[in-house]
């Protein structure tokens, strides 16, 4: 017995020694709610990121490439360049010389007629739109149908009714589709297109994981974020996009944001390597000092809302004109593109993106003021230029063409707060108003009335402009320019709430008959016999 009361205390010591250790070891097991399914979870997300970067700058380098071999080289068309943005190639020296020695330009009974040389490359800059429409139109119909149009509404679709079985084929026809849209001067931008790419990969890495449709619908959004992070250099902006883009009303898709955080976080990285780190724009470090201001913004956030309505309405009308009209089908995005080569000839700044026009107007007062690609009416220019861009692009996507709607709403966006920052310098000199913090809230307003992603609009613009000073204004407006237009939406798929999703409603009802069913499985309680 003594021998066994030495010993006693020794095993009471190790034991509480182990539950100490087990305590310690509690701090590392996953929380309630989490699971060791976290870390895969982050590890596939992970890889959508790397390999949506990769497709993203593949995807930006041929658009650069046909712009530059296209457009700079045969139609001598240069336009100015964001800049944020790296140039990957040079253009040939293409002087068409032979045309020039036949007709060097000159006056004729007092007109002066330029030389045969400008007038063949303006003839070039004329078709080339439609000639990129129609190879890119040939393409997709060859390989991938589902690769015409901006893009961005299917993905929103194939959301909402858990369709992720997208085919990984479109992805690489969306690319070189887009690319030739794009790059030979159609009026689209190449983030519609970035996250129809995206989505493609994500529901691919999802099927090599064999994840379930609730998953693949969570990699599908988070392949959208991934493209918006790496082409607009926004990483946060984009996980905010994929969690708003869903709905047009006041809701969100909560259950995407983190893993789209994850995606859109190792694509940016994965593209900046390439490219650089810098902003897409530079933009004067200027700071909201004034509530006096508040005049000029209220005044621009009415404006953009009566021109995203006009923006919707003419794109609609527009593809509803190009599906009535009896023609082939593979005549459509070449009519389209032709009729935007004829826009571009008066006035170019609505060719392709237009992302150095809009760092044009990213400059000091004077700089805006005094550049020589808007001339002396700068205000009426400016607006006008908004408008053109909104028609052409509607002529080129609307008629079945590749490319996406972001870009080219922030083109107008940038114009109109341009224009009424450039009319509120001229009328009230003292406010001191800035054109350039005008363009960059008009950008946010107008994504946010066209596309109903208010909170993504304010971050976007701010991340790819490096400014964050504005954070007030651009609240302002995009709260207003977000109440002004119910329901008017450039995405036919986006639904009003979660409520309204397909895919909610069979989770909900999914939901509810397994409860009727645990009820039903509960047997009664007897009751107890009276006496």
């Amino acid at each position: 017995m003594g021998k066994i009361k030495e010993v006693l205390p020794g095993l009471v010591d190790l034991q509480y020694r182990g539950r100490k250790s087990w305590q310690w070891l509690r701090f590392w097991v996953p929380a309630e709610g989490e699971t060791l399914h976290t870390g895969r979870t982050v590890f596939i997300c992970a890889v959508v990121g790397i390999v949506v970067g990769l497709m993203s700058i593949w995807f930006f380098s041929m658009i650069e490439w046909v712009k530059v071999y296209g457009l700079e080289s045969f139609a001598h068309y240069f336009p100015p360049p964001a800049d944020g943005e790296l140039a990957i190639a040079h253009p040939l020296d293409i002087r068409y010389t032979l045309l020039n020695r036949m007709w060097g330009g000159g006056e004729v009974c007092g007109v002066y007629i330029p030389s045969l040389g400008t007038i063949f490359a303006g003839l070039i800059r004329f078709l080339l739109p439609g000639l990129g429409a129609l190879l890119a139109c040939l393409v997709a119909r060859r390989f991938a149908p589902s690769a015409s149009g901006h893009g961005t509404d299917t993905v929103i679709g194939a959301y909402h009714h858990s369709a992720t079985d997208l085919p990984i084929a479109v992805a690489p026809v969306k690319v070189i589709a887009s690319s030739l849209v794009i790059g030979s001067g159609g009026s689209a931008g190449a983030e519609g297109p970035v996250t129809q790419i995206g989505a493609v990969c994500g529901t691919a890495v999802a099927r090599l994981f064999k994840l379930t449709p609730y998953e693949r619908r969570i990699l599908l959004a988070a392949g959208m974020a991934a493209g918006i992070g790496a082409i607009f250099r926004a990483p946060m902006a984009g996980a905010l996009f994929a969690a708003e883009i869903f709905y047009r009303g006041f809701d969100l898709e909560g259950d995407v944001l983190i893993p789209s955080m994850v995606a859109s976080t190792i694509s940016y990285m994965t593209f900046a390597c390439v490219f650089g780190w810098d902003p897409v724009f530079y933009t004067p470090q200027e700071f909201f000092n004034s509530p006096i201001k508040f005049v000029c913004y209220t005044l621009l956030a009415f404006i953009i809302a009566a021109a995203v309505r006009f923006n919707i309405l003419f794109f609609r009308q527009t593809e509803i004109a190009f599906h009535r009209l009896k023609v082939k089908p593979w005549q459509k995005p070449l009519i389209g593109g032709l009729m935007v080569g004829a826009l571009g000839l008066f006035f170019p700044q609505i060719l392709s993106s237009g992302y150095g026009y809009i760092q044009q107007t990213l400059q000091g007062n004077q700089a805006v003021l005094d550049s020589p690609y808007f001339g002396q009416h700068i205000v009426l220019l400016l607006l006008g230029l908004g408008i053109l861009k909104a028609i052409a692009t509607s002529f080129s996507v609307g008629s079945g063409g590749s490319g996406g709607m972001l870009g080219p709403a922030l083109f107008s966006g940038a114009m109109y707060g341009a224009s009424v920052g450039a009319l509120f310098d001229w009328l009230f000199p003292d406010l001191q108003i800035s054109i350039a913090n005008c363009a960059m809230i008009g950008m946010a307003g107008y994504l946010t009335a066209a596309v109903r992603t208010p909170l993504a609009a304010i971050l976007m613009v701010s991340e790819f402009t490096g400014n964050h000073n504005l954070l007030l204004p651009a609240m302002w407006v995009c709260g207003f320019s977000f109440l002004m237009t119910p329901g008017w939406t450039l995405y036919k798929s986006q639904r009003r709430d979660r409520d309204s999703s397909p895919v909610h409603q069979v989770r909900h009802s999914s939901i509810l008959h397994a409860s009727a069913v645990r009820v039903r499985a509960v047997p009664r309680a007897k009751r107890p016999k009276q006496s």
